[in-house]
């Protein structure tokens, strides 16, 4: 059995890799008690600190998935400084370096769980199920079996399959984009038919089904045919129309539904 791809990192170290230390001046704080940054102080915080996202998330992206766009990261570890920079207290942090360290790891992971197609409890499951693998692999030294698992698991195969199911990794892909392996250079959306099109020969058959039901309704009486112009090509209510024709609305509903009928059942005999 396929073991399930690896999963998004859920436990992280919150707290950088040691970074040569910086020494950080601060306007002295006379007020009485701990206040934010001052305007200077966070352009001096933002501009000195912006390697420490490059520096942060480059440690984190080895265990990325490849779908990832690092780019994007970069992003998101900037939103994490900058907040950074805004909530530093320098009477209640002593460094800046490991506060805004928290702060990008935290903004990228959230980032990351934001963007994760699957829920905590199932990532959890796969992650069990991972290591489960995993070991009975290295202790018997071949590949696992679902009779293997369920009795490790102690579940039925149904069980076992709904579970499969649960952890079952999805992979993107790009429609316009062509694949390596499509020789061809054309891509998924070229390849792929859509199902909910309509194929050049219903269109036609549609076209003439009209054209037909078109003369058809030019046969009709005069009523019935300026009845049925007037609903619904000129969008009158049936009201408006049995004014025009100084008739009641229950007669003049009397004559559109016949009509319709007529041609109903005239299309259902053509399509037979």
């Amino acid at each position: 059995m396929a073991r399930p791809l690896g999963s998004l990192p859920m436990n992280l170290p919150m707290i950088a890799a040691p970074i040569a230390p910086e020494t950080i001046e601060f306007v002295p704080n006379h007020g009485s008690g701990p206040r934010h940054s001052s305007p200077s102080n966070f352009e001096l915080l933002l501009e000195n600190h912006h390697p420490l996202v490059k520096s942060i998330v480059d440690r984190m992206k080895c265990q990325f998935p490849a779908r990832i766009e690092i780019e994007d990261l970069y992003s998101v570890g900037v939103t994490g400084l900058v907040a950074a920079a805004q909530n530093f207290r320098e009477t209640k942090n002593k460094s800046f370096i490991p506060y805004a360290s928290i702060k990008i790891r935290g903004a990228v992971l959230d980032e990351l769980r934001r963007m994760d197609w699957m829920s905590r409890s199932g990532r959890s499951k796969a992650k069990q199920l991972d290591t489960l693998i995993s070991r009975i692999e290295q202790e018997q030294g071949c590949a696992v079996g679902p009779e293997q698992l369920c009795e490790e698991l102690d579940i039925s195969g149904k069980e076992l399959n709904v579970l499969m199911d649960q952890v079952r990794p999805i992979e993107v892909i790009s429609l316009d984009v062509p694949e390596e392996w499509e020789e061809s250079g054309h891509s998924l959306h070229e390849i792929i038919p859509d199902e909910t099109g309509i194929s050049a020969f219903e269109r036609l058959e549609r076209k003439e089904l009209t054209e037909l039901i078109a003369e058809r309704i030019k046969q009709l009486p005069d009523v019935p045919k300026r009845v049925l112009a007037m609903y619904y090509y000129d969008g009158m209510k049936l009201a408006d129309i049995a004014l025009a024709f100084g008739l009641t609305e229950s007669r003049i509903c009397q004559i559109h539904t016949l009509a319709v009928s007529q041609l109903r059942t005239y299309a259902l005999g053509l399509l037979a």
